[in-house]
């Protein structure tokens, strides 16, 4: 029972699919690593926390970034049977990795903290999981905890998902407490894979991972026929055909075994290094006597916030464009193309599902690759209508279109929030300030809300979420999903250095905001750009209106150092001489902003002065 090697083509009625839905913190990989040890599939030399966990970013953080998928075995009544775990992320930002598990699934596991209840993306997940119409086992962890009211979120969850409060288990996987009973649960009411094993060979590509030394490893879901090694497949959607040179199970390393039936999980090499070839959602089958029709696909997902990557070194732009060559293999959501910047040199315009998303695909390209990389301020998609009725789309500031718009769009965002009653008077003046409208109320219990509200969603994605955790002391939880466009008063305000605009500093704002950006960013400059020879004017504008303005004075000489004595006019005819060549100075010179500037002034945190001055006092305590 603790090899799969040579395990082959599982009956479809002895597999099931399954994967968990939670929130971050909620103890989705605690629970995966109790369901692997007690599987047998982990022994003890080879155990460690956040097994499924791969990646170093995801045990620092204690967050799942990536979907891992892992073959079990499973005994009940004498009988034996095979799971397949699609360890699914929890974060708003990784939604698309969600819906590509759920496609591969007929059962989710909905793991809701029995101290905590059920938060936000968690409930958009499991909406998620019911349009698939997959079968909900509701589980209740952390029930040891001296916090935990299991009796109260039973009820809870039972109104939610409509179902008996007896129907919802209670585990602790931590202590191992109840999750047998979980897996037992999970045989008895999640349906077998339906799918015709005589018909002609289809699998679902559900991920792809690119390998060094192997190539494009290719993760699958077979739906149709059997998948064998040796043969020559084709890629539905791009024509492409390769020889099949491996086909293996995860359990839980990959091991290769003689081929995979109808409702397995595993992984296909074909050893192409060409990351384009093995595109997420297309369908898999064989270049002869193949099947005619691909499977449903995934929808593609829709970038929500733009973000240009730039390489601190010039020459390192190869590098950046095969990193994310290779980083989109792995990450389907994230979409990029060439860009060029005056202030920044050449670099790529990426498109991310929102700031979490943005901050942790420029870690991976840092740490991966060995990349330094400049980040530019993240931004929205707009819709733009001229003035001769031409529609425009901007995706970036320096885009915008000249001259006055007849119309302007901004996209907006349907957003839930989750929250103790006892906040809900902060949670509107928030959502308000934000030019939130609200579209309805309700209790879920009767000390837990929920608020719906619609709004700008560049609103949304840079700092509302900081805000709102805040405001509740960390007890909120919030999920948005886009929901169209709508037309909004919106201006560009430029960045001027002695009267020429950066466009790195650009940014499109709401009119009644345009002023707080400006002095803002102009204030931020005026710190971080160094002194030079002449005076340096920062300028905030909107068109060829300025609103804000700093100056960054210019570095004197003391012209008047060697006149110990004499007639006043000698040191006004030396002033005089200095005005001069000051002048002519800011005529021909021109300001250098450093690399550390850009950096400093486009991050997306505000300045750490603040952080700077607790840490001194600490110091000298």
């Amino acid at each position: 029972m603790s090899t799969f090697a040579d395990t082959t083509f599982t009956s479809p009625e002895r597999i099931r699919n399954f994967c968990i839905i939670a929130h971050i913190d909620h103890g989705k990989s605690t629970l995966a690593d109790r369901v692997l040890q007690l599987t047998g599939v982990l022994g003890e030399r080879g155990y460690r926390d956040q097994y499924l966990d791969r990646m170093d970013l995801e045990r620092e953080r204690g967050i799942t970034i990536k979907s891992q998928n892992v073959r079990l075995p499973w005994r009940l009544d004498n009988e034996d049977y095979v799971l397949h775990l699609i360890d699914t992320p929890g974060h708003v930002d990784f939604t698309y990795e969600v819906s590509r598990s759920l496609a591969a699934c007929e059962g989710a596991i909905l793991l809701v903290d029995a101290a905590q209840g059920i938060e936000a993306q968690t409930l958009a997940n499991l909406y998620l999981a019911m349009e698939h119409e997959l079968e909900i086992i509701p589980v209740l962890n952390k029930i040891d905890l001296p916090a935990a009211e299991p009796d109260r979120y039973a009820a809870e969850l039972a109104h939610i998902i409509g179902c008996d409060e007896s129907d919802v288990l209670r585990v602790s996987a931590k202590s191992g407490e109840g999750v047998a009973e979980v897996l037992d649960a999970m045989v008895l009411n999640v349906p077998a894979p339906q799918g015709d094993a005589e018909a002609p060979a289809r699998a679902m590509i559900f991920d792809s991972v690119y390998d060094t030394y192997r190539g494009v490893v290719t993760y699958i879901r077979v739906v149709d026929g059997k998948i064998t090694p040796r043969e020559r497949i084709r890629m539905m959607s791009t024509g492409a055909t390769h020889e099949l040179l491996e086909v293996g199970i995860i359990s839980p390393d990959q091991k290769a075994c003689k081929g995979l039936g109808v409702g397995e999980v595993g992984y296909l090499i074909t050893g192409v290094k060409d990351v384009r070839q093995s595109r997420v959602g297309d369908t898999v089958t064989f270049e002869k006597k193949g099947a005619e029709q691909p499977l449903g696909g995934y929808r593609d997902p829709v970038p929500m916030v733009y973000s240009g990557l730039f390489p601190m070194e010039g020459s390192d732009y190869p590098v950046l464009r095969d990193a994310l060559q290779k980083l989109q293999l792995n990450d389907a959501a994230l979409t990029y193309e060439p860009e060029t910047s005056g202030a920044l040199g050449f670099g790529f315009r990426c498109g991310f599902l929102g700031l979490l998303h943005l901050e942790i695909t420029r870690a991976r390209l840092e740490r991966e690759f060995g990349l330094n990389l400049i980040s530019t301020a993240p931004n929205v998609v707009y819709g733009v209508t001229l003035e001769d009725g031409t529609d425009v789309e901007v995706t970036n500031p320096s885009d915008w279109p000249e001259g006055k718009p007849r119309e302007i769009r901004e996209p907006i965002a349907k957003c839930t929030v989750i929250a103790p009653s006892e906040f809900v008077g902060a949670i509107m003046e928030l959502c308000q300030s934000r030019r939130g409208r609200m579209d309805g109320m309700d209790y879920l219990s009767e000390s837990r809300v929920e608020l719906r509200y619609t709004m700008p969603l560049a609103e949304i994605v840079f700092d509302f979420f900081d805000y709102l955790k805040s405001r509740t002391r960390g007890y909120a939880s919030m999920d948005y999903e886009e929901s169209g466009m709508q037309a909004s008063d919106l201006v560009k305000v430029d960045i001027l250095l002695q009267g020429e605009a950066v466009d790195a500093f650009s940014a499109i704002v709401h009119k009644d905001d345009a002023y707080s950006y400006g002095t803002k960013m102009a204030g931020k400059l005026r710190e971080l750009i160094p002194r030079q020879q002449f005076e340096v004017p920062i300028q905030a504008a909107v068109g060829s209106r300025i609103i804000a303005r700093e100056t960054v004075r210019a570095m004197r000489k003391d012209v008047l150092a060697k006149c110990y004595g004499g007639d006043i006019s000698r040191k006004r005819k030396l002033l005089e001489k200095q005005k001069e060549g000051k002048k002519k100075m800011k005529t021909v010179g021109r300001v250098e902003v450093p690399q550390e500037a850009f950096v400093a002034a486009l991050s997306t945190e505000e300045t750490n002065k603040d952080d700077k001055s607790d840490k001194d006092k600490k110091g000298k305590k």
